[in-house]
C-alpha cells in the first residue's frame, strides 16, 4: 500500500477566479517508488493553529471580538476550523508538486474572517489534515485502491499579507456585511426615507449619530 506523506511549500493568489481563491503549492511524496499512483482524490480540512504566533497589541484589540479581554485568552484561543478543500492529484510515481486550490470568503459572519481581518503583519500558523482514497498500481498487477491515513498532516505559515493581497484584489477598499432581511428592510426604509443616496452614506449618517448620542 502506497504511504504518502505531504508538504505545504507555498500559497499564491489564483488569478481571475470567480471569487476568491488561494492556490497552495502541494507536494506529494511516495515512499513506495515500485508504485504508480494513477491519481489521489484528496480531501484536507485546514484549522488555523492561533496560539503558534504572537499578538501585537492593536492585534489583541481587533481580535476582541472572537477572544474576549486579552486577559482571558489562555482560556479563550483555541485552534479553529477554516475550511475544507479537495483536489485530485495527477499520476505519479516518487513525488509530485501540484496545486490545492482553496476558496475564501471575505463574510464576517465567520470566525475565520474576523481573525484574518483583525491581524496587521506576519503568518497565520495553518494545519492541513488529508484524507481521500489512493489509486495506485504495482508492476503488471491490478489496479488498486487504499485509503489515506487520517495522521497524514502537514504545516504551513501563510503570509498575512497574501491575505491582504487577495481581498484588496478581489474587494478593492471594500468589506461584506451580511444582515437578516428584517434588519436590511429596515435600514433601507430608513436610506429611502432620508433620500441619501449611497448605502456608505446611510452607515455614516446613523454612525454619526450614535456618536452624538453617546457624547451627550
Amino acid at each position: 500500500m502506497p504511504e504518502l506523506s505531504f508538504r505545504v511549500e507555498s500559497a499564491g493568489i489564483t488569478p481571475f477566479a470567480m471569487a476568491p481563491l488561494l492556490s497552495f503549492g502541494l507536494r506529494v511524496i511516495n515512499a513506495s517508488p515500485n508504485e504508480t499512483i494513477h491519481n489521489v482524490v484528496l480531501r484536507c480540512q485546514i484549522r488555523i493553529e492561533v496560539t503558534r504566533r504572537r499578538y501585537r497589541r492593536t492585534e489583541e484589540e481587533g481580535l476582541r471580538d472572537l477572544f474576549g479581554e486579552p486577559s482571558r485568552w489562555g482560556q479563550t484561543l483555541r485552534a479553529m476550523l477554516w475550511t475544507h478543500a479537495s483536489t485530485v492529484v495527477p499520476s505519479f510515481s516518487t513525488e509530485i508538486l501540484t496545486e490545492l486550490p482553496v476558496a475564501c470568503t471575505y463574510d464576517f459572519n465567520l470566525a475565520a474572517t474576523k481573525y484574518f481581518y483583525g491581524l496587521e503583519e506576519g503568518e497565520i500558523p495553518l494545519e492541513f489534515l488529508f484524507s481521500g482514497s489512493v489509486f495506485y498500481q504495482r508492476a503488471e498487477g491490478p489496479l488498486q485502491v487504499a485509503p489515506i491515513s487520517w495522521s497524514e498532516e502537514a504545516k504551513y505559515r501563510l503570509p498575512v499579507a497574501t491575505w491582504q493581497h487577495l481581498m484588496d484584489t478581489y474587494y478593492p477598499n471594500q468589506a461584506w456585511v451580511q444582515l437578516r432581511r428584517d434588519v436590511f428592510d429596515r435600514l433601507y426604509q430608513y436610506k429611502v426615507s432620508q433620500g441619501i443616496p449611497t448605502w456608505e452614506e446611510t452607515v455614516e449618517r446613523m454612525l454619526a449619530k450614535a456618536d452624538e448620542a453617546t457624547t451627550v
